[in-house]
């Protein structure tokens, strides 16, 4: 039985149609390169188009619910200055220290609170009612329609217990009698406060119809068949273009959704599919609420998808006409040049395959020419590449033999140096003596093989010494402080590091000037971040801020630091200390124009455990 392997391959051979002419495969594969493509560039900007809408409807909702909820919470805030107006009316003042009912009649006060609420229901046409209950006293409102049958059911109502205790005005939808018929209000609450007992005693009530409510929400209209409404913390409508919804319960996965950030989006599915994009009011607490017909928003997009399928089905005709006269093109000289190849299978090498175009095709028909007529001086091209790679092979290890012989024995110049301190012993020459010596271990330290890493206390001996050798060479024009803590010689560092930088100042800061240069060496910690930084600051020249930042940008590059130009001891240290420690350590500089240059080393700090592992 074939195994799974074989099947596999098998199947594979057929999806790739090996077995099928080359004019059925460009034809096929033709067709897949256009379709398949096409397809896909028709899904991402169906999809991109669809995000694209839904987010440009939801901005332009999100501005149109910024203004009209600015414009209600103001138009609402004017009532809640009228509670104050009324309330603090000396009649109103008078009328609430009163605590009976036989008081309220014998003071005849109730006709002037009724007047006053009038005027003040009339100085506005969109109030309809104001209304002052004295708890189990007295009812006054503008409209003479309440009694205690209307405040025992105002008791009863669900929003009743939510009015601050505190005086704190809110603002509530619901349905009234009003003139033998149910109509829509927006009432502004109010507790009223004993003047005495400084505790509730009562309730001020405002209704405003929605007049000027609907005639805002008339003018706005998010796409062509949309509509604005607004939903309270319970999940009410407080407004609905549709009036017989208004104090119904909204979708409660909606206002689930709503609740739980104060704006955004979101696609509710009723009865018809809807984006409704909402922002909550901090001082209503209202969430006010566009609805758009998803279709109606998606409706560019369907016209995006039949322009893609209709191009699809266009080219894939025009792909389908060039592909047979391409596969014409391709095939006739391929099976022509199929000829000659069996004639040289056989060892025919007489004749020549006719080019008749530049194409592929004919740079191929050429080549399998020249190819022929090459056969025959194969092996004596074979037998002269052999030549030419003993000759190479001979070349190099001459070449070996040269770099073999120039090389010096680093103990040689030991001995040598040696030596010389020993004859500048005997001569009494200590300067002298002491100058080999110093080069003797500044010479063992650069080449001996070691690990890529040393303590600072290595780095700064070593520094020292090269100072000391350049103190005999510039006397009184340098001088030099090396201020490294105890905490910091035991810290790591690559080798090699402090001499570049201190020759680095040698070259630039003190050769150029004429006067004294100091050249102070120094470490400190970095706060917090677990890192610390030796410095090496010297009082040259500095550097021009040109050719400063052009530094800096050549240490800031991560991509690879060039090793070649200016300042190439300073690149191969910091590219080392990168390549140990990681791209956030290594070198920067500071520098001010005749005041002197800093350069500093940023390595990670070891705490005490980590030295000794």
């Amino acid at each position: 039985m074939p195994s799974w392997k074989q099947h596999y391959k098998h199947i594979i051979r057929i999806l790739l149609l090996r077995d099928q002419s080359l004019m059925k495969k460009l034809l096929v594969f033709s067709a897949l390169l256009v379709v398949l493509p096409m397809l896909f560039v028709g899904l991402i900007s169906y999809r991109q188009s669809s995000q694209v809408l839904e987010r440009e409807a939801r901005d332009y909702s999100l501005q149109i619910i910024d203004q009209v909820q600015l414009y209600v919470e103001d138009y609402l805030r004017d009532f809640e200055i009228n509670t104050l107006k009324i309330i603090n009316h000396p009649d109103t003042v008078n009328f609430l220290r009163m605590v009976t009912r036989e008081e309220v009649e014998s003071s005849e006060i109730v006709g002037s609170i009724r007047n006053l609420l009038k005027n003040s229901a009339y100085s506005r046409s969109d109030i309809l009612n104001i209304t002052i209950i004295l708890d189990d006293i007295q009812v006054v409102d503008s409209a003479d329609e309440a009694d205690e049958a209307s405040v025992l059911n105002l008791k009863n109502e669900y929003w009743y217990n939510t009015i601050p205790q505190s005086g704190e005005p809110k603002i509530i939808s619901r349905l009234i009698h009003w003139k033998q018929e149910e109509l829509a209000v927006i009432s502004v609450m109010k507790r009223i406060v004993s003047p005495q007992t400084l505790k509730p005693i009562g309730m001020l009530i405002i209704d405003v119809n929605y007049k000027r409510l609907q005639d805002v929400a008339y003018r706005v209209k998010p796409g062509k068949s949309g509509y604005l409404s607004i939903i309270n913390e319970q999940g009410l409508f407080v407004y609905h273009p549709n009036f017989s919804l208004i104090g119904q319960q909204a979708n409660a996965m909606d206002v689930q959704e709503m609740q739980s950030k104060s704006s955004g989006s979101l696609i509710s599915v009723e009865k018809v599919k809807y984006l409704l994009t909402f922002s909550r009011s901090d001082i209503l607490k209202w969430n006010f609420v566009t609805f758009i017909p998803y279709d109606e928003l998606m409706s560019g997009t369907d016209y995006i998808g039949r322009t893609i399928l209709l191009t699809t089905m266009v080219f894939m005709i025009i792909a389908y006409i060039f592909g047979i006269g391409f596969a014409a093109s391709l095939v006739k000289p391929i099976k022509r040049l199929h000829e000659y190849i069996r004639r040289v299978e056989v060892g025919d090498f007489s004749g020549k395959v006719s080019v008749d175009s530049k194409d592929e095709i004919g740079l191929l028909s050429h080549g399998f020419n020249k190819m022929v007529e090459r056969l025959s001086r194969l092996l004596e091209e074979i037998y002269f590449s052999k030549l030419k790679t003993t000759e190479l092979n001979l070349r190099q290890k001459d070449t070996e033999l040269k770099m073999l012989q120039a090389q010096i024995n680093p103990h040689f110049l030991y001995n040598s140096l040696d030596t010389i301190r020993g004859m500048a012993l005997q001569h009494d020459m200590d300067e002298i003596s002491v100058m080999a010596a110093s080069l003797a271990r500044l010479l063992r330290y650069n080449v001996k093989e070691e690990s890529p890493q040393v303590t600072v206390r290595q780095e700064v001996e070593i520094g020292e010494i090269y100072l000391r050798i350049q103190k005999y060479r510039f006397e009184e024009k340098l001088d030099y402080l090396i201020e490294i803590p105890d905490w910091a010689l035991a810290q790591k560092i690559a080798k090699f590091t402090l001499q570049p930088l201190i020759e680095n100042c040698i070259v630039h800061g003190l050769e150029p000037r004429s006067g004294t240069t100091q050249i102070v060496v120094s470490a400190e910690k970095s706060p917090g971040n677990g890192t610390f930084t030796l410095l090496v600051t010297d009082t040259g020249p500095g550097i021009h801020p040109i050719k400063l930042g052009e530094l800096i940008q050549k240490l800031d590059q991560r991509d690879g630091i060039e090793l070649t130009g200016k300042h190439i001891g300073l690149m191969n240290v910091h590219r080392r200390i990168r390549y140990i420690h990681g791209e956030e350590y290594g070198l920067f500089v500071e520098s001010q124009p005749g005041e002197g240059t800093t350069v500093g080393i940023r390595l990670p700090l070891q705490t005490s455990s980590e030295g000794g592992s």
